[in-house]
């Protein structure tokens, strides 16, 4: 029997890894779902697995990089204990949860490709004059703590807080599209939720994110809808035939408060 070159070798030795760990993961994602489902969503939310590889055994890898785990085991901490925050400070919960290098926290804003996302609940300024600042304000808490779990499971980070909207970023446009469909579903009734998406490069810090791509996404917020998700065709594009549940709308372009040029724009839905 003639041997296999030395590449063609290596290429069926990853294949049977690859294959190897997708039976491996098959089987441990299912007894994790019959056995303890709670400590699955649990390991999803803060990134220890990657919730795409929980629906998707053959996509990887498995797991975030520590130092996102350690971002949302912080910020979910935080948001189930309050007091959390207080005992060991801002500056703290800050530092621990930034985004590193080899020379520390970073100062200065540093380039990335990311998705990025506006939100807000059409209907709150009526909803508060209405009801009141403590019903706003109680409804708002709880909208934050159901958002927190659907970023974090996505690989997503809450940026900002603005009033009644979020900034939030993603490291792909897979992972905005199926978070904002998510948060869609979860929205704080009465009130209807909207997102717009952008994806490109992006100044990041430890605190914000800037650019002409955050611009771009938080005009598109402005556009939609409640209950609506819309994102450019960047996205759309970026995104291919990866998510098949999912379906875009026909491109429109619009004309967009303080842009030049008119930007095309999709609206996603769920398909079924």
């Amino acid at each position: 029997m003639t041997p296999k070159p030395r590449g063609e070798a290596a290429e069926a030795g990853r294949q049977a890894l690859a294959a190897l760990r997708r039976r491996v993961g098959e089987r441990l994602v299912d007894a994790l779902d019959h056995r303890d489902p709670e400590l699955l969503a649990a390991l999803s939310e803060v990134g220890v697995v990657r919730r795409a590889w929980v629906e998707d055994p053959t996509q990887g890898p498995m797991s975030a990089p520590a130092v996102d785990v350690m971002q949302r085991v912080l910020e979910r901490t935080v948001e189930r204990r309050p007091s959390v925050l207080a005992s060991l400070g801002l500056s703290a919960i800050q530092l621990l949860s930034s985004t590193s290098t080899g020379s520390g926290v970073v100062e200065q804003g540093m380039p990335a490709r990311l998705a990025v996302m506006f939100t807000d609940l059409e209907g709150f300024t009526r909803f508060n004059a209405r009801e009141g600042d403590e019903a706003a304000s109680e409804l708002l808490t709880e909208h934050h703590r159901r958002v927190g779990p659907v970023v974090r499971s996505r690989g997503g980070r809450i940026v900002k807080r603005l009033g009644d909207g979020l900034l939030l970023t993603f490291p792909e446009p897979e992972a905005a599209v199926v978070a904002g469909l998510e948060l869609v579903a979860g929205q704080p009734a009465p009130l209807t939720l909207r997102a717009g998406v952008h994806v490109g490069d992006v100044l990041v810090s430890a605190d914000d994110v800037m650019g002409h791509v955050v611009n771009v996404a938080a005009r598109v917020t402005e556009i939609a809808k409640g209950g609506e998700v819309l994102v450019t065709t960047d996205v759309r594009d970026a995104v291919g035939d990866e998510l098949g549940r999912v379906r875009f709308s026909r491109a429109r372009r619009r004309r967009l408060k303080g842009l030049d040029a008119p930007v095309a724009i999709c609206r996603v839905s769920v398909a079924g």
